[in-house]
C-alpha cells in the first residue's frame, strides 16, 4: 500500500505539472500575442495623432478658432504622451520571461502593492522557458498573497531581481509578510487553504533540483525573501 500510494503521488504530481506547464505556455503565447498587436496599434496611431497635429496647425495659421485649436493640440499631446505607456513595462530580453513579469506586475498594479524590479534574462540559455515562467510566476504569486493579507496596503511592497550571477540566473524576490510564517524543520509551509498544499513551492524546488540549482528562503521581522539561482551552462 505504501509503494502503491508513493507511485500515485508520482503520477498525479507530474499530471498536475504538466497542466500548468501547458497553462504557461498558453500565457505566454496569448500575452505575446497582445503585445504584439498592441505594438502595431501603437505605431499606427502615432502616425494618425501626428497627421491630426499637422491640419491643426494648418488651420491655425489659417486664422480660425486659436482658443479651440489650443484645446485640440494639447489633447493630442497628451494622447501621444500616453502611447509611451502601451507597451511591455519590463524588457528582460527574453520574450517569455516579459510576458509573464508583465502579466504579474499589471496584478500588482492593480492591487496596489509597489513593485521595484530590475530584470536581465539571456535571449537562450539551457533553462526551459517553460520551467522559467513556472517559477517566476509561482514566485510573485507567493508574494502577491503574502501582500494582501496585510491590514495596511502603506506596508505593502514587492521587489524582484533578475540577472547574471556567477555564471548563474539569480531570481531573488523580497515581499512584505504579515504574522509568523509556518515552518516545519527548516521547511516554509504554505499558508494557503489545506486543498493547496504549497504546490508552487514543491514546484519551485523540483525545478531547481532539476537544473542542479539552489533555493534559499529566509525571513527577518516583516519581510520574506527567496532566492533562487539556476546554472547556465
Amino acid at each position: 500500500m505504501g509503494l502503491f500510494s508513493l507511485l500515485f503521488s508520482k503520477a498525479i504530481d507530474k499530471r498536475i505539472a504538466a497542466y500548468q506547464n501547458d497553462l504557461v505556455s498558453k500565457h505566454c503565447a496569448e500575452v505575446q500575442n497582445i503585445y504584439k498587436t498592441m505594438r502595431g496599434w501603437r505605431h499606427d496611431y502615432h502616425n494618425h495623432i501626428q497627421a491630426m497635429k499637422v491640419l491643426a496647425m494648418q488651420v491655425r495659421e489659417a486664422g480660425s478658432d486659436t482658443e479651440a485649436l489650443s484645446e485640440l493640440e494639447a489633447y493630442l499631446m497628451k494622447l501621444n504622451d500616453d502611447l509611451t505607456t502601451v507597451d511591455t513595462v519590463v524588457k528582460t530580453g527574453n520574450v517569455m520571461v516579459d510576458a509573464i513579469l508583465n502579466s504579474k506586475l499589471s496584478l500588482m498594479k492593480a492591487k496596489k502593492i509597489p513593485v521595484n524590479i530590475k530584470a536581465t534574462v539571456p535571449k537562450e540559455c539551457c533553462i526551459s522557458e517553460v520551467d522559467l515562467c513556472v517559477i517566476i510566476g509561482n514566485l510573485l504569486d507567493n508574494a502577491m498573497e503574502a501582500c494582501e493579507k496585510l491590514p495596511k496596503e502603506t506596508e505593502r511592497f514587492i521587489r524582484i531581481y533578475i540577472g547574471i550571477l556567477k555564471g548563474q540566473l539569480y531570481l531573488s524576490v523580497a515581499n512584505a509578510v504579515y504574522g509568523e510564517l509556518r515552518k516545519s524543520g527548516r521547511r516554509y509551509l504554505s499558508t494557503k487553504d489545506s486543498a493547496s498544499h504549497g504546490f508552487g513551492l514543491l514546484r519551485i524546488d523540483r525545478i531547481a533540483n532539476k537544473y542542479q540549482g539552489y533555493v534559499n528562503r529566509q525571513n527577518e521581522e516583516g519581510v520574506f525573501v527567496t532566492e533562487v539561482m539556476l546554472p547556465l551552462s
